[in-house]
Parts: C-alpha cells; sequence; structure tokens
C-alpha cells in the first residue's frame, strides 16, 4: 500500500493521503507469553518473595524478557490471590486508661516449663477480611499452648486463649504482652492475679521483648498460612489446628537441638515426676490434680 521508493511522494504524503499514521509503519508486533505461563511464573515469583505486590513482580517479569500489559499480571495476581505482604491492621492499640506493667524479663533466666509464656495477636487476610489469630507460648519448650482466632480485636478471644492454656497445661510464673488494650484490660488483669500469674509487659516499640511469639507468627505464615491460602473461616481453623498440632510434636528446632517443642516439655515432665502425660489431654494423674486451681473470669 504504502510505496517507500516512490519518487514523487514522500511516506508522510503517501499516508496522509491514505488516511494512515506513519507510526503504524513501525510497529513491529511484540509476542506475548500465554496466561498459564505467565501465571505461572508470577506465583514462582511470589513464592520467593512475597514482599512483591503486582509494581515489582510486573519489573521483574520485563526484566526476564516477558512481555506482559500490567492491568493483565495485576488480574492474573487477583485470579490466584496473590496479594503483597505489608503492615496492616494495627493490632497493638493502647488503652490510655488502664495501667500498664514492667517487664520482668530482662536477664532473667529461663530454666524450666512454664516459667514464662508469651501471648500475641497477629492478623490473617481472607479473601473475605482480616481475621485475627491471638496465641501464647511456652518461652522453654516452644510449644503453643493455647490459641483463639477471632473477626475483631476484643478481648474475649484473648481471655479464652489464656483459659485454655491454663486449663491444658497448668499455670505460668509469669506472661509478657505488649501494651495493647487487650492484655491492659481489667478483665485480663483479674484473670491473671486470680490464677497468681505475674504479669510483664514488653516495652514500647521493644521488638525483640517477645521475640519467641513473633518467631511462631514467621513460621506459621511462610511454613503454614502461605502455602495453604485458606479461603474461609472453616479451612483457616482446619489448617490451623492442624499446623500448630505440627508445630508442636514434629517440627524440629534447630534451637532445641533439634527436638520437637513436646518432646522438649515431655523430657523435662518425666525428670520431674517420673512420668509422662500428653499434655494436650485433660489431667488425670495424681500430679496434674495438684496443679493450683484454675479461676476463671467472666466473659460477658
Amino acid at each position: 500500500m504504502i510505496d517507500r521508493k516512490n519518487k514523487y511522494l514522500s511516506v508522510r504524503a503517501q499516508c496522509s493521503l491514505l488516511g494512515l499514521s506513519r507510526s503504524s509503519l513501525y510497529y513491529q508486533p511484540t509476542p506475548f507469553a500465554e496466561d498459564t505461563e505467565i501465571a505461572n511464573r508470577i506465583a514462582e515469583i511470589y513464592e520467593a518473595t512475597p514482599q512483591y505486590g503486582y509494581r515489582r513482580i510486573h519489573a521483574q517479569l520485563t526484566r526476564e524478557g516477558i512481555n506482559v500489559n500490567r492491568k493483565k499480571e495485576h488480574r492474573l495476581m487477583n485470579e490466584l490471590g496473590l496479594k503483597a505482604i505489608y503492615p496492616k491492621p494495627k493490632t497493638t492499640i493502647r488503652s490510655q486508661q488502664n495501667k500498664s506493667y514492667p517487664y520482668l524479663l530482662s536477664g532473667l533466666t529461663i530454666e524450666r516449663p512454664h516459667q514464662v509464656w508469651q501471648v500475641d495477636i497477629t492478623y490473617l487476610r481472607l479473601p473475605g477480611g482480616f481475621v485475627y489469630l491471638t496465641a501464647l507460648i511456652d518461652v522453654y519448650s516452644r510449644v503453643v499452648v493455647g490459641w483463639r482466632l477471632s473477626n475483631s480485636l476484643f478481648k474475649e478471644a484473648c481471655l479464652e486463649a489464656l483459659q485454655d492454656g491454663i486449663w491444658r497445661y497448668g499455670v505460668p510464673s509469669i506472661i509478657n504482652s505488649d501494651q495493647g488494650a487487650q492484655f491492659t484490660s481489667v478483665e485480663w488483669e483479674r484473670l491473671c492475679h486470680l490464677n497468681e500469674i505475674k504479669i510483664s509487659m514488653s516495652h514500647k516499640g521493644g521488638s525483640t521483648d517477645n521475640a519467641y511469639i513473633e518467631l511462631f507468627w514467621r513460621t506459621l505464615k511462610f511454613e503454614g498460612f502461605y502455602l495453604a491460602f485458606p479461603k474461609t473461616m472453616g479451612q483457616l481453623k482446619s489448617m490451623l489446628a492442624s499446623f500448630i498440632h505440627w508445630y508442636n510434636e514434629e517440627r524440629l528446632h534447630s534451637s532445641l537441638k533439634y527436638k520437637t517443642p513436646m518432646e522438649v516439655l515431655k523430657m523435662v515432665e518425666s525428670q520431674t515426676y517420673g512420668y509422662v502425660d500428653n499434655p494436650g489431654e485433660l489431667p488425670t494423674s495424681p500430679q496434674a490434680q495438684q496443679q493450683p486451681q484454675l479461676h476463671y473470669c467472666l466473659i460477658n
């Protein structure tokens, strides 16, 4: 249609006469990868760097020579349910009305199970929104002693998680938390005092004060949640129950000389009492029945 060798009409004139844009003459179609191939590569990049959002993943695809429209790449990520990991809802909300407590773990040598528990709240994202997980961990053995899942940050889930932990494992000497409103509430304070538990609270901004529960959150998210991608609350509850059982009973911890948390706990119990109970069940032995009586905090 366009004669580039025409001696009488320039390319511009020919395009003008024919109503064509000159840029269309120089356009070279770029081959696009199939959606399936792109989606597979996106999933691989996300698995290696889950902190990347769609812009960074698009940049990585471009660096690899994979030409894809950013909108398509964003759509594929949404279809795969992939979202970057970044700070979302704040779980530590301080109450100005309630009192805080000093940090008791500084310089403390932890030499037995249930000497210190740590408690915290983290968020997990489902397609329908955020849910919140409260968990308590025994610092010495790394056993997760109690947990509750909730769709809110109300204190009831924290109280129930602590009550469950005490019922199954006995009363800890100290429990450490952040200064969130759940842990400075009158109900939390009363439950701890009734069971003669010393309350310890991390310093404001003390990111390492609750290190063991923070390490558990990382393990849970990277070895459980991000691999399973539960879509509903029911699926999440099932995944959490299975994961925490695996974490307590089967996962080898390098910090525990490649023993499981429950092996460490049972080993100490067998040395102390000369028997091994299943801490996951209700107390049945005379020794377990002699533990301090659990005092409940009424939840309205």
